[in-house]
């Protein structure tokens, strides 16, 4: 099994990580907007995740740049841009004062997350498939035909 081949196996397991982690939060944001849970421990429960998500993210980002998977690469530039421009903007965490007000923005957010690695998720395990099938048909120049 080549590296690639592996690391559209890694990628399919960590997009599915990171799919359950977007409902995870979506299911946090719709709670408080519900009034089942407060602002304080919203905050705490998410800021925790946080940081993790987008190394995970940029993580397959930078593999998919060292392995030449430049289709699987672009996919993933713009959510790793937005990323990027939280972090240097000091944006990427939840405020518990603020986080009433920015609840729709953070709802309209994540949704598009949970877009993103269901559409991330599929396109991940098609180029694993055609990767191991690639791998696994004999070249014909090789056999003889």
């Amino acid at each position: 099994m080549s590296l690639t081949a592996f690391l559209y196996i890694l990628a399919l397991i960590m997009a599915g990580v990171l799919l359950f982690g977007a409902v995870y939060f979506v299911i946090m944001l719709t709670d408080l907007e519900c009034d089942y849970i407060n602002p304080i421990d919203l905050a705490n429960n998410l800021n925790t995740y946080v940081m993790p998500e987008m190394v995970a993210h940029l993580f397959l980002f930078v593999m998919f740049l060292l392995l030449g998977e430049w289709m699987s690469m672009l996919l993933n530039l713009p959510l790793v841009g937005w990323n990027v421009v939280k972090v240097v903007n000091a944006r990427q965490f939840y405020d518990a004062t603020e986080v009433f007000r920015t609840l729709p923005k953070h709802k309209r957010e994540n949704f598009v997350k949970v877009a993103f690695y269901l559409i991330c998720f599929f396109y991940y395990l098609y180029s694993m498939i055609i990767t191991l099938v690639n791998e696994s048909t004999p070249d014909p120049q090789q056999v003889g035909y």
